[in-house]
């Protein structure tokens, strides 16, 4: 008798299954681009659109004339990966820097292992990375956003995590800190915070995220698991000494760790299948992140947490599996 062996999910996706999944994820996204727009004006749409340009015009001439077969850029997921990366990128960023960043995305971190769902690394999150060790001045270039589309009180500053690290040095207490900059809980949770295009608001990454659960697009397991370890681990330090650790609010909105952890870590190429996989991969992410940031000499580190942690995942795929059906 013939046995019909069934591999682990997930399982192979039609182009239209794809598809649709990549749409969800793109109006997902639209709530923080959106505020963005608002904030940043023009420059928000030049960076979009260069980068799904780029994206895009990458995969089509690789999978033409180097793979020598169909085109893919119609299952979006292209478009996904320059929406993502000019969300990870400073407002006040050059057009080519993002072109420099897509063409890196795809033709490096995604085609060369054989396109969508071959890749080991987040295309997105491994272009943010390869754009901060080779252009960092470029990409530690933050605005603080301001009220009205294209305002020009829009002004250059530091990110509320560069900000905190360079007081820290200068051997300020976070009273301190956080009096002479007026961060506010209450504004970082909606508006007004430097930092990426993406990082904008928090709310709106939030609503995002529950539209794809709404939508089945996403699990909870990995973003729970990240931000809760976020949380604890901050939360222990800071009970240890409030004035040298940031509070656990602090560190779950300021920086990537919403965006990163909405959106990329729970990307379906490069995060684990089975659920308890997911919950350590959380973890792991949680940890090095945190790490990174009151250890580290990089103020943000759910960028390189992510990166870490897709290479592990082929490890948690093998040794933590899913429970077989019916057992």
């Amino acid at each position: 008798m013939n046995k019909l062996t069934v591999s682990l999910s997930p399982h192979i996706h039609s182009a239209d299954s794809t598809r649709k999944i990549m749409r969800d994820v793109l109006i997902a996204m639209a709530p923080a681009w959106l505020v963005s727009v608002w904030f940043f004006g023009i420059s928000v749409i030049i960076l979009t659109v260069a980068g799904v340009a780029a994206c895009m015009l990458t995969e089509w001439l690789i999978t033409r004339f180097m793979m020598k077969r169909k085109s893919t850029v119609s299952d979006l997921s292209a478009v996904v990966t320059g929406v993502l990366l000019a969300l990870n990128l400073p407002p006040s960023s050059p057009w080519w820097l993002i072109v420099i960043g897509s063409i890196f995305s795809i033709g490096v971190v995604k085609m060369s292992f054989g396109g969508l769902g071959q890749n080991i690394f987040n295309p997105a999150i491994a272009g943010r990375v390869f754009l901060l060790i080779s252009f960092p001045t470029l990409m530690t270039d933050w605005t603080r956003p301001a009220p009205l589309i294209g305002s020009v009180d829009a002004v250059s500053g530091a990110t509320p995590l560069a900000v905190v690290n360079e007081g820290l040095a200068k051997g300020l207490t976070l009273d301190q800190i956080f009096t002479q900059n007026d961060f506010s809980s209450l504004e970082m949770l909606f508006v007004r915070i430097g930092g990426s295009i993406g990082e904008v608001s928090a709310i709106a990454l939030i609503l995002g995220f529950v539209y794809l659960l709404v939508r089945k697009v996403v699990k909870p397991h990995i973003p729970l698991a990240i931000l809760c370890t976020i949380f604890v681990f901050s939360g222990i330090f800071w009970l240890i000494d409030p004035q040298q650790y940031t509070n656990p609010l602090f560190n779950l909105l300021t920086g990537g760790v919403l965006l990163g952890s909405f959106f990329m870590a729970t990307d379906y190429a490069t995060s684990p299948m089975g659920k308890t996989a997911m919950v350590i991969y959380g973890i792991g992410i949680g940890l090095i992140t945190m790490i990174i940031r009151y250890f580290g000499s990089y103020p943000e580190g759910i960028s390189f947490a992510i990166l870490i942690m897709n290479s592990v995942v082929p490890l948690l795929n093998k040794y933590v599996k899913p429970r077989k059906f019916g057992r």
